[in-house]
Parts: structure tokens; C-alpha cells; sequence
């Protein structure tokens, strides 16, 4: 089992704490990944601490405008590092985290998690989203051992940064309501004492909206430690369901789209947030239907044609198809009879789903919030058109196998 014990602080005096956990731990060789932005914002300063502490410290600094977690940043980070025994420190947001997570555990070494900017919940992650030919997926990595955030440097973060990382946060109104109706159609272990403590970290960080607002050191330590509560109970749960839905699918499907058409890069939390609009769309359109609407719907909805659905994902996905199709294998390897007690089950269920579309806001409740920090909340603000809006609706649900608001719409036929 994975240990959840990380050691965490967010204030002050956090690279002096980071010094003495340092010392404590006897540890003296460190590899510090950051990029040229990270670097001139905290890198040197620990780096120039550690080195007057007699410690030996290997920078690696990543250039380019936009560092990605991808198949040539994590090369050349890979090949930068010394040899074990070193201790990686990540200084930086969720992209030099998530190549540091990759890289250390590579290498069979700890890291320490040195934040810049509280923009994602996956500081605690035990995976890491990355990019292998041009498709986004996770794969094993470690979570860190410590985390130390010095809050004057997060009150400093751009001001998009701290807007991604409270539409992280928004996205687990749905993503929480997508991990009850997963476990109530397709049997997905559900945890209420970690769902309670995700909800709770949630709404503790919309309270402190006026704070994150003003950038203060409680609104922003509010964000920060809603992030890492987060992060920590995906890491005791096991996977990222509880903090990851339809809202985090859709955020993937437009990562590989803006990657394939050379476009810029968008931050994480920003498409989240943007994503976590479109389904709550989808809940109010739940919240609509009545037994016999959906009994309606249900006898219209056809088995998936496997050939069909093949080529649509082909289309869609090429070249990491045959990828996508074994990720599906439980969907689209229905039968009539599968299909038919899927049907049945949805049926069955549809009091005790529409109790779960209760429980999300409404889009517009969503696009109030993010608009207190003029965070984008249309996918045409984050260079997306309309169509590439519908496409993610529509085939995002095919890049995880869970069940989702948005393969309940796809049975439903919620956008047709």
C-alpha cells in the first residue's frame, strides 16, 4: 500500500523547514529540476542555501517556452541527472512536478515537492500525466516525501495560475458525482470518508474565493492546502477518481488537440475549469428527465457497433487507437444482453442518480466562480472553437474506463 505519509507545510518559513527536514534526513546530493522561469523564482535561491549548507547541488534547468511533461522534457531530464544517491527537489508547478515524480522514480530516488505556484491538486500524486506520443495518459511514478510551499512565493504566482488552481478545485463538484454514478452503474469501489473530506477541501476553498481573489496569504494558503488535501486523498484511495471526472477527460481531449494542431499549450486547471462547466451542463440537462423520459431514451439507444465505434475512435484518436480500444474493451465488448442489464440498471438507478445531479451546481453557478478570477469559462476563450467543444462532449469518454456523466449522455443521448 502506498504510504500516505508526506510531510507537509505551507507558510513562511518553508525553505528553512525544507533546510532541517534536509538535515535531519542526512540528505547532502541533490538533483533540482526546475525550468528558466522556476529557476529565477525560487531554483537558485535553494539552490544557493543547500551549496552554503556544504551540500552538492545539480540543477537542471529545462528550457523553452513551454516545458512540457512529455517524451523529450523527460529525456533530457532523465539524462541531466546524476547517479543515485540523490535527492530530487521539483521546484516548480504541476509540470516540473509531474517530470520530477517520473524521473525519480526512474532513478529509484526520493522527491521533494517545492511548489511555485498553487495551480494543480496533483502535487501528492502518485502517477504522472504525461505526454508519449501525443497522447496524454499516466503512468506509475511516486508521490513525494515532503512538500514545502513558501506562501510569499505562491502570493506571487500569475494570476492565471492561481485561477487554474481553484478550477481544479471546481472540478470535483463533478468529478465527485461522477465517482457516485460510476459506483452505482459499473460497481467502482466508493469511498464516502474520502468523497466527505474532497467536498469539505472544496468548499473551504470557496469560502476563501475573496482571499484568493486578493491574493492573500490565507486565501492562498486556503487554495494550497485544498489542492494538497486533494492530492492526498487520491493518493490514499489509490488512483485519481475521487478528484478526476468527465470534467478532467474533456481537459485531456483538448490538451492532445491544442498539441496535434501546434497550438499553445493551456494551463490544466484553466481547461478544467472550462470542462467543469460543460458538465454541469449535463447534470442540470439530468436533473430534467423523468422516469419516463429516461425509459423513453433508453428504449431508443442502440447497442455501439463495434466496427463503427472502432473507426470513429480511429478518426478521432489515431495513431494511439488500438490503445484507446483496449481501454474501452468493458464498453464496447457488450453484447445485447450486457447492454440491455446496463439499460435496465441505468433504469433502476434513476432516483438515486437524479439525488446525485442534486448535489452539482448548476453551469452558471460554475461560470460565477470562475469569473471572480477572470478565468476562462468558454472553449473559444482558451483558443478552442465550437466544434472542438461538441468533439469533447462527445468522444472524451472514450480516454478512461469509467462511467461518467458523459457516456451516461452518450446512452442518453443527451447532445444529439
Amino acid at each position: 500500500m502506498v504510504s500516505t505519509n508526506i510531510v507537509y507545510y505551507c507558510g513562511r518559513q518553508a525553505i528553512e523547514r525544507l533546510i532541517d527536514y534536509c538535515e535531519q534526513a542526512n540528505f547532502r546530493r541533490f538533483n533540482l529540476i526546475c525550468d528558466t522561469r522556476t529557476a529565477k523564482i525560487l531554483g537558485e535561491r535553494v539552490e544557493n542555501l543547500f551549496k552554503q549548507q556544504g551540500w552538492s547541488v545539480r540543477r537542471i534547468e529545462l528550457q523553452g517556452e513551454e516545458v512540457l511533461a512529455d517524451e523529450t522534457y523527460l529525456s533530457q531530464a532523465l539524462a541531466q541527472s546524476e547517479l543515485p544517491p540523490s535527492t530530487y527537489l521539483a521546484v516548480g508547478s504541476g509540470t516540473i512536478t509531474d517530470i520530477t515524480r517520473w524521473v525519480s522514480y526512474q532513478k529509484g530516488a526520493p522527491f521533494i515537492s517545492i511548489p511555485t505556484a498553487p495551480s494543480v491538486d496533483g502535487f501528492a500524486s502518485v502517477v504522472a500525466p504525461v505526454v508519449f506520443n501525443g497522447f496524454k495518459d499516466t503512468f506509475p511514478a511516486q508521490a513525494p516525501i515532503a512538500i514545502f510551499a513558501d506562501i510569499e512565493t505562491l502570493c506571487r504566482a500569475p494570476k492565471a495560475m492561481i485561477a487554474a488552481g481553484f478550477g481544479d478545485m471546481l472540478g470535483k463538484y463533478t468529478s465527485l458525482a461522477d465517482w457516485k454514478l460510476d459506483h452505482l452503474i459499473w460497481g467502482e469501489d466508493y469511498r464516502p470518508e474520502i468523497a466527505a473530506r474532497i467536498a469539505v477541501a472544496l468548499q473551504t476553498c470557496v469560502n476563501n474565493l475573496g482571499g484568493i481573489r486578493q491574493f492573500t496569504p490565507e486565501g492562498i494558503a486556503g487554495l494550497m492546502n485544498g489542492l494538497v488535501e486533494s492530492g492526498l486523498c487520491m493518493l490514499e484511495n489509490g488512483n485519481s477518481r475521487p478528484a478526476s471526472g468527465a470534467e478532467h477527460h474533456l481537459s485531456h481531449f483538448w490538451e492532445m488537440k491544442l498539441l496535434s494542431t501546434g497550438r499553445p499549450a493551456v494551463l490544466h486547471g484553466v481547461k478544467v475549469g472550462v470542462g467543469c462547466v460543460l458538465v454541469a451542463g449535463l447534470w442540470e440537462q439530468v436533473k430534467t428527465l423523468k422516469s419516463e423520459d429516461v425509459k423513453r431514451r433508453l428504449s431508443d439507444a442502440r447497442l455501439p457497433d463495434y466496427t463503427l465505434e472502432r473507426n470513429l475512435i480511429d478518426t478521432i484518436y489515431r495513431p494511439n487507437t488500438e490503445r484507446i480500444l483496449k481501454g474501452q474493451s468493458r464498453f464496447l465488448s457488450l453484447d445485447e444482453k450486457g447492454f440491455a442489464n446496463l439499460k435496465q440498471s441505468i433504469s433502476d438507478q434513476w432516483e438515486a442518480i437524479l439525488e446525485i445531479a442534486a448535489g452539482v451546481p448548476p453551469a452558471s453557478r460554475i461560470v460565477d466562480l470562475l469569473s471572480q478570477l477572470d478565468a476562462p469559462t468558454h472553449a473559444t476563450e482558451i483558443t478552442l472553437d465550437t466544434q472542438e467543444q461538441i468533439e469533447a462532449l462527445r468522444y472524451a469518454h472514450y480516454l478512461r474506463d469509467q462511467f461518467t456523466i458523459s457516456k451516461l449522455g452518450r446512452i442518453l443521448g443527451l447532445w444529439e
